[in-house]
């Protein structure tokens, strides 16, 4: 079984090899290449120790990136490449991190340490493919599965059990029956995680494969409720109206699932219905409603981002969809460029993945048509690829220097003048061209005086 190597990586092993040592491609490169897929970084496993590893390569930057753990950074051909020695860890005392590391020169010793099966693969053109522990086998049968004791591969680090679902998300994999059930007897050590490290691990499963992903936020949902604790009031919360079919938190799930594969519009799904429980009360016909649910669930959304660390403009751009995801739009122009005007094109966009997400996950009979929804986004586009449209201050014909020339005097009430021109060009009550905005300016001044 061939695999191409890029150059710098072989020039790498070779020059392991040319010294003395073992030296392969390991784990999830081998992984992604042996699915057909073109790995994103590339990590190299030798018997060499750290400070030969530093002599092989004398004459290339080296980066000390983990030399407590046997791991170094070497720059070959600009392309950053993590060489590791083959170790055996010792005792884990933080869920995280061994309380010591044993460099070994055996590679089964090292690729028994690794997490799943389908990562303990190695390689090099001279070996081909080094499989200990049935990895090819459980590509083929699409299979996550611990190495050896699931429990003692979780209670080492307890990243890995989610992990284990992102990677099932994202290759659309089944979770084999021992390495499941020590999942869910483990899930509280994910308590012990870093949000950071959760937070990335999240936002890959999120993007996964729409139908699995639905189905992992449903059968772990307790590991989301660790994760994101203002779900778990959402679980098993009837609706108890027409329009759905799901209770809050299965709605959710599958409205994540049956969106985009866009991180933030699947973020932001996840997070839209968590204020309904709040806000929940039966009519006298005993029909369930969650009148201003989105604000409560923008509220609650606040605190689960903050705690995931995301970036600040992920963190604006999901509260926002989820503070106005039932927010109304048609495909009426003026009501566009308003939306338009307040959002921006992109966020937008987003936003109508979200409506669409929604709507699918609601009760078909009931359920905004997707019609709907296309003609507006159809709408959308149509104002965007118009250059003659206008929505926004930098769109008007006329600026606050032009109105200053004319006479109105520069402060609060030159933008207020401004704001008022652009509501009526959007509104199509009023020609965007410099003289008609001029005359209605003068005529705000008149009505004024």
């Amino acid at each position: 079984m061939k695999i191409k190597l890029p150059t710098y990586v072989n020039n790498a092993i070779s020059l392991l090899v040319d010294a003395g040592f073992e030296a392969f491609a390991v784990g999830g490169c081998v992984r992604d290449s042996l699915l057909g897929t073109v790995p994103k970084d590339w990590d190299i496993t030798t018997s060499a120790l750290p400070n030969e590893v530093r002599e092989v390569f004398l004459d290339f930057k080296v980066i000390e990136t983990g030399i407590k753990y046997g791991t170094v950074t070497v720059l070959i051909e600009k392309q950053p490449v993590e060489i590791t020695t083959y170790r055996i860890d010792g005792e884990y005392y933080d869920s995280r991190h061994p309380s010591a590391v044993t460099f070994t020169r055996s590679l089964k010793e090292d690729l028994a340490r690794r997490d799943f099966t389908i990562n303990a693969l190695a390689y090099s053109d001279e070996t081909g493919v080094i499989d200990e522990f049935d990895g090819i086998g459980d590509l083929e049968r699409k299979l996550i599965r611990s190495v050896g004791n699931p429990d003692k591969r979780f209670q080492e680090d307890a990243l890995r059990i989610f992990r284990a679902l992102r990677f099932s998300a994202t290759l659309d994999f089944c979770i084999e029956s021992e390495t499941e059930k020590s999942i869910k007897r483990n899930a509280e050590l994910l308590n012990n995680v870093a949000a950071e490290r959760i937070t990335v691990e999240l936002l890959k499963f999120i993007c996964g494969v729409g139908e699995r992903v639905t189905k992992i936020l449903i059968e772990y949902r307790d590991i989301f409720g660790i994760i994101i604790p203002e779900l778990k009031p959402s679980f098993d919360f009837e609706q108890n109206n027409k329009h759905h079919i799901y209770d809050v938190y299965d709605h959710t799930a599958y409205s994540v699932g049956l969106s985009e594969p866009d991180v933030e519009v699947r973020l932001a799904l996840l997070l839209h219905d968590i204020g309904k429980p709040s806000t929940y009360f039966t009519d006298d016909n005993g029909v369930g409603h969650f009148y201003g649910h989105a604000k409560d669930s923008a509220v609650l959304a606040a605190k689960a981002l903050k705690r995931l660390r995301l970036s600040n403009e992920m963190y604006d751009n999901v509260l926002a969809l989820v503070k106005y995801h039932d927010y109304p739009i048609t495909e009426e122009k003026k009501i566009i460029r308003r939306r338009l005007n307040k959002f921006g094109p992109d966020l937008l966009r987003k936003l109508m993945k979200v409506k669409r997400g929604d709507s699918l996950a609601h009760n078909p009979k009931y359920a905004r048509p997707l019609e709907e929804l296309h003609a507006v986004e159809k709408a959308v586009e149509e104002i965007l690829n118009d250059e003659s449209e206008c929505f926004t201050l930098k769109d008007l014909d006329i600026t606050g220097t032009d109105l200053m020339e004319a006479g109105f005097k520069s402060g609060p009430k030159l933008g207020r003048i401004l704001k008022n021109l652009l509501r009526e060009v959007m509104d199509g009550e009023l020609k965007n061209e410099k003289t008609e905005l001029l005359r209605r300016a003068k005529e705000y001044e008149t009505r004024r005086n």
